[in-house]
Parts: C-alpha cells; structure tokens; sequence
C-alpha cells in the first residue's frame, strides 16, 4: 500500500506547491516510486511545475529522478449512481490505480474550500499544511485574541481535518500524521514571530499537529519554476558552486524532509 501525503491549506499563498514539488523530488532522489496528483484542476500549479521539467528535460538531454504526475482520470457520468459525485470517483479511481506501483502518492490539494480537497483530506496517512509565519494565515487554523496569545477556538481548516479524522477512524483506518510547516519564518528575532511560536505550540497541543520548519522566502524557488526544477536538481545541471542562499535553502530541505519523518525514508543529501 501505497503511504499517501496530502498537501493542504485552504488560504492560497502559502507555498503548497513548491514544498510539494521539493517533497515529490526528494523522495524520488531517495530512490522511492513517487506518484503525484494536483487537484487544482484551474491553477494547476504543481501539474505546470512538472510540464517544465519535462520540456526542460527533453531540450536538454539530461536525466534527473523524477516524480510521475498524473491527471485525474475522466468518469463516464451517466454511469454514476444517484447521489453519487464525479469528483469522488475521479480521486478513488486515480488513487486505486497508482496505489499498486508506488511507494508514496503525493496530492497537492487547490488554496480554497473543494470537494476534491474535503475528500483528499479523508485519505492523508501524511497531512502536510504550509502556515506562512502569519496571524493572517494563522486565522486559518484557530481564531486568537486581540493580544495574539490565547486561542479561541479551531477555524474552518481545523474543522474540516477533524472531520477527516473522524471518517477515518469510522473506516478503521489509522489516524492521520498532520504536520503544519512553518514558511516564510524570519531570521531575525521580532515580537510577531514569538508570538507566533507560542500560539502554534499551543494549538498543536489542542488539536493534535506537529510543527515542521519550511522555507524562507528566496528569490531561487522562484527562479526554478520555469524550469521545473528544486534544489536538489542544482549541480546536476552543472551549477558547481552554491551561494550561501542556495546552500541554507537546501539545509532546510533536509530539515523539513526529517521532520516529516515519512515510513522508509532516509535522508542521505
């Protein structure tokens, strides 16, 4: 059976798709069968990050360890039950095909409230929710008060994972790992930011996450886009010297990646 990581966070912005696609790559250097689905089926933002890794790839005549991305397969809705949804189908459909010839199916999930989304959720062994180091985005998970240190109460997001949780547990299926990765964190020591270490330590507590450390905003992960690339790809490619950026960016890779702590992975880079 395949270990199923599901990228989620309904505020769009927050880097899903480029911790996504770092992941996807880095489980596939590591040697693992890697499969990925984006569920943004509009923006397609990690679906158009692999298209120019394969343009890139074939003008360059270079091999690198890639993920398989896959679309959603296409339901023949008259065949449908009454009740029954497509999107509900199309998910299970993809899922049930990839689970056989791969170790690990990674599935970005769109920045807003979907029925794609709702359902990935339900099939996360691995949760992996990006939090800009934000009271803005940190409203997604719980409301605060004015002072920014006492939590009110959990906010849509967290209700929709509790929600997943409970089907799961009424499927008999073990609990989902639910991590939120802290992007965008500055280095330098400010008021918000302990604030905000305070309040996610208090709301991990509360409703059962763990805390990953994520990406610093860098110009580099822009800059891979178009290539469809991560930093692991770097001196494949024949970059010979990193710059202290590009050698902190990759240092965080490898942080993030061990705290996941994903079934069977070892981290040799």
């Amino acid at each position: 059976m395949a270990h199923i990581i599901v990228v989620g966070n309904e505020k769009g912005g927050a880097g899903k798709s480029t911790v996504s696609m770092h992941v996807a790559t880095a489980l596939a250097r590591l040697g693992h069968k890697v499969s990925t689905l984006d569920l943004d089926l509009r923006q397609r933002s990690l679906g158009r990050y692999f298209e120019n890794r394969l343009n890139f790839l074939n003008g360059s005549d270079l091999y690198l360890p890639s993920p398989r991305h896959h679309d959603l397969p296409e339901i023949d809705a008259s065949a449908l039950k009454p009740g029954e949804n497509i999107y509900d189908h199309r998910l299970s459909a993809a899922v049930a095909e990839l689970e056989s010839d791969s170790d690990f199916i990674l599935i970005d999930c769109p920045g807003s409230h979907t029925r794609l989304s709702q359902v990935a959720h339900s099939l996360a062994d691995t949760l992996v929710t990006p939090l800009n180091d934000s009271f803005i985005d940190f409203d997604l998970l719980a409301r605060i008060d004015s002072k920014g240190e006492k939590i009110l109460g959990p906010s849509v997001y967290s209700e929709m994972v509790w929600n997943a949780r409970q089907l799961r547990a009424q499927a008999g299926l073990k609990p989902i790992d639910w991590v939120v990765v802290r992007n965008r964190v500055g280095t330098q020591r400010m008021v918000n930011k302990e604030k905000m270490q305070r309040a996610i330590e208090m709301l991990s507590q509360r409703i059962g996450f763990r805390v990953a450390s994520g990406f610093s905003e860098r110009v580099i992960f822009r800059e891979l886009f178009p290539r469809g690339l991560t930093l692991l790809d770097l001196k494949d490619i024949g970059v010979k010297q990193l710059n202290i950026s590009n050698i902190a960016a990759r240092q965080e890779l490898r942080d993030m990646m061990k705290e996941l702590n994903l079934p069977g992975v070892e981290i040799d880079f």
